[in-house]
């Protein structure tokens, strides 16, 4: 059985992690889709759970041998995506996937299953609420931050590509709107 897909994209700091935890236990039919990545795992990050990790050499091989359905190089040397097995393993439950991608990684999995998938993306209010979110994290250097910025720059200027657009100032607000995006596609 081939389910439906989900595929949720955001900026950086836009919020798709919290707007997910909170909209995820609402649909049981849905169940997330691990993604791979080449770097290494942060602290309380678990393998198969958070991240399929993988070194360079074992992500480049699956590249080659096509076990991606989309991937790309993030950030310089980052690898990121989403293997096809995962996708399967998914449907083989009977359940539909949900993704939290790259907005390109996204858009990618929109063009593989245009009539399948509902492409949600999320935007920050402003770019100044990003940098205030962003900066509150407590992760970033001052280059770092500005790299984010500079994608998230870039990544709003594919908001208009996805089947629907939510703007996640008012977080129950957001919560609401994709919980019922989400709903009507699914039924």
């Amino acid at each position: 059985m081939e389910g439906k897909l989900v595929i949720f994209c955001a900026p950086s700091g836009s919020g798709k992690t919290t707007l997910l935890r909170a909209v995820l236990p609402e649909f049981p039919e849905l169940e997330f889709s691990v993604s791979a990545c080449s770097r290494q795992p942060r602290d309380g990050e678990v393998h198969g759970k958070d991240y399929y990790f993988l070194s360079d050499e074992k992500f480049l091989k699956k590249i080659d041998d096509g076990k991606f359905l989309e991937w790309e190089e993030v950030y310089s040397g980052n690898f990121y995506g989403t293997l096809i097995s995962e996708v399967e393993r998914i449907w083989r439950k009977g359940k539909h996937v949900i993704f939290d991608v790259d907005v390109i990684g996204g858009l990618n999995i929109k063009k593989k299953y245009p009539d399948k998938s509902l492409a949600i993306f999320i935007q920050p209010p402003s770019l100044e609420e990003l940098h205030k979110r962003l900066s509150k994290r407590g992760t970033e250097t001052p280059e770092s931050l500005e790299k984010r910025i500079s994608k998230a720059e870039y990544e709003l200027g594919f908001a208009n590509q996805f089947d629907i657009r939510i703007i996640n100032g008012d977080l129950d607000k957001a919560i609401m709107e994709v919980k019922q995006a989400i709903a009507s596609f699914l039924e």
